[in-house]
């Protein structure tokens, strides 16, 4: 797999993972709450918890295929905290907004 194709399916990866807290009622897939559906500081935990899996991930491809891992700055950091967070877009309209006008038809 050449290092152009492995970043694209990083990114597909990273904005699954992005989308997922709010696909699902159950608490990291797992566990079904106990008042039927998760609250929005549960999803925003688990939406947080999948930033820092996908950010381990990416640091172990770029040891893997790089060698070594460059050091970033806090810049860096937030700049793909914030491109985590465009990625969940479609995901949270689609749980606040979307869902409710469908489910009226």
């Amino acid at each position: 797999m050449s290092q152009g194709s492995v970043i694209i399916v990083f990114l597909l990866l990273a904005f699954v993972a992005a989308n997922l807290p709010w696909l699902s009622e159950r608490v990291f897939f797992l566990v079904e709450p106990k008042k039927g559906n998760k609250g929005a500081a549960v999803r925003l935990l688990e939406w947080l918890i999948l930033y820092f899996v996908v950010g381990a991930l990416g640091i172990g491809l770029e040891q893997k295929i790089m060698g070594n891992v460059h050091a970033q700055g806090w810049e860096f950091y937030v700049v793909t905290l914030c491109l985590f967070l465009v990625f969940a877009l479609p995901g949270f309209i689609w749980r606040y907004d979307l869902k409710k006008h469908l489910s009226r038809r």
